[in-house]
């Protein structure tokens, strides 16, 4: 539930800067030059230092032609999202706003769980290879035709699901869902173009080795589940020489099927937005829709020696998916609960540092330079746990204090003032990311591909505001008593052995 939200919300900050500004007067030449001319006292100078001048109008002053535009209400009902299916399975929805911008998104039910192992780095090339020629246009106008309307593109891809947006006025909306559509449906491969996003693709593997963050997320996936869930979410080294535009054609016509697509709009009247997309889309064939592939959780171990001078490591957990709203709920508060970061607060003294990973753990013990909870949850299972960074002689120490705060948490050690601080972060972080128009189309899109439909926002809410600290505990408890998945990077020599961490929980 508000899967967009929640995964960004750790994402979150400093303040959210509105598009909205106040409304400037300014007074005509001609009435600037009257006042002159019947005043030579004070002046700009004057008014600078906000000493009295006679050459500007008073802004209480009424200016003749010009009438005002009625003032906002001081409540506004949140508008109501609407879902339409084409005959074909392809989903059009939308919410209407007071922005003069939308943002609009095509989303598919297709990620890395989807690859089979002929196809393993697809859907990272496919994320590389958005937006650009198409069958219809050369990437150079494609961008031009972007630009001329003031246009942002973006595409991303996960395991379950990609994403390709366009950001722009709405009085663009026509061009905005053609250029998107025909991006999607036609991309043209060209061996050039293919060739050089796989330049960009290997140095971005390249890239991932330095962050250390990083890489360890991917080691839990790959280390903690058997099935599609294991697949990399990064095309493997092995996976690129073979990589080419003919196989990524053969893919997104396996994957792009109308009933596993959703188009998803922000700042649009939705009579409008289908009379444009309707002819466009419904063409798309009509194949029922795949089950989604299975994994199993099964736990693991990953650990990579470097030598480098920091052992980085994660404990992780199963723990339910979104299909599970009540637990994968308290998953989120109890990742907000534990908190955590790093040892320089980046947001400002004292950012976060009322978190129970930042007490317990960051506050007290300065050999540890990171200790963080994190989250990683699909449709039907997902990950929960703790990732830390320390010098190598205080290795095991840190992954016995990680490991312990588990533990203190499942015990009971909670109390009220903690949970009902993390609630309440919850809750604002969600509220604040849905207050951006690219996170609420995002939003709309996911949640149709989950549970095809939206859950509305108070559903949320008041699932938080019913946590109780016995649903973190029994939580808690349950997800610590599953399968250990757990990773080391850097430094390893120090880090005790799988079974020995494990024997902790168990």
């Amino acid at each position: 539930m508000y899967r967009t939200a929640i995964s960004r919300a750790r994402a979150l900050k400093g303040s959210l800067s509105r598009g909205l500004r106040p409304v400037s007067r300014y007074a005509s030449s001609s009435a600037v030059a009257t006042s002159s001319s019947s005043s030579s006292s004070g002046g700009f100078l004057s008014w600078l230092t906000g000493g009295s001048s006679g050459m500007l109008t008073s802004l209480d002053m009424p200016l003749q032609g010009v009438s005002l535009p009625p003032p906002l209400a001081d409540h506004i009902e949140p508008s109501k999202h609407k879902i339409t299916t084409l005959p074909n399975g392809f989903k059009i929805a939308s919410e209407m706003t007071p922005n003069p911008a939308a943002s609009i998104g095509l989303y598919v039910n297709c990620g890395s769980i989807y690859e089979a192992p002929y196809y393993h780095g697809a859907t990272h090339l496919l994320e590389r290879m958005a937006f650009k020629s198409t069958l219809n246009r050369s990437h150079l106008r494609l961008v031009r035709e972007i630009e001329a309307i003031g246009g942002n593109t973006s595409a991303s891809a996960s395991r379950e699901q990609m994403s390709y947006t366009i950001d722009a006025l709405k009085t663009y909306m026509p061009e905005m869902v053609e250029v998107l559509i025909d991006s999607v449906r036609n991309p043209a491969f060209l061996d050039w173009e293919v060739n050089e996003e796989l330049r960009k693709v290997k140095l971005e593997i390249a890239e991932l080795a330095k962050n250390p963050m990083g890489l360890l997320m991917e080691a839990v996936h790959s280390a903690g589940y058997s099935g599609a869930l294991a697949n990399p979410l990064y095309a493997p080294e092995s996976a690129l020489d073979k990589l080419n535009g003919e196989l990524l054609e053969e893919f997104m016509m396996d994957n792009f099927t109308a009933s596993r697509m959703v188009l998803a709009a922000s700042g649009v009247e939705h009579e409008e937005l289908l009379k444009v997309v309707e002819p466009l889309t419904s063409d798309l064939p009509d194949e029922p829709r795949l089950a989604e592939p299975k994994s199993q959780y099964v736990g693991g171990d990953f650990r990579q020696h470097t030598g480098e001078e920091a052992t980085h490591f994660a404990l992780a957990f199963e723990v339910p998916g979104w299909n599970n709203e009540k637990e994968s709920v308290i998953a989120t508060v109890l990742q907000m609960l534990m908190g955590g970061g790093g040892s320089f607060s980046a947001g400002g003294p004292g950012k976060g540092m009322h978190s129970w990973l930042y007490l317990r753990i960051l506050n007290k013990y300065q050999q540890v330079q990171s200790c963080t909870a994190f989250t990683s949850i699909f449709n039907n299972t997902g990950l929960f746990g703790i990732y830390g960074c320390s010098t190598p002689e205080f290795a095991a120490e840190a992954i016995e204090l990680a490991a312990e705060e588990l533990k203190n948490v499942a015990g009971g050690k909670v109390n009220q003032k903690h949970l009902d601080r993390a609630k309440a972060t919850t809750k604002s972080a969600v509220l604040m990311n849905l207050e951006s128009r690219m996170i609420a189309s995002e939003d709309i899109g996911r949640q149709i591909l989950t549970y095809g439909e939206r859950k509305p926002v108070d559903q949320f809410l008041k699932t938080v505001d019913q946590l109780t600290l016995k649903d973190i505990t029994d939580f808690t408890s349950k997800v610590i008593s599953k399968p250990l998945t757990m990773g080391a990077f850097g430094d390893v020599l120090g880090v005790p052995s799988y079974d020995t961490v494990s024997s902790k929980f168990h």
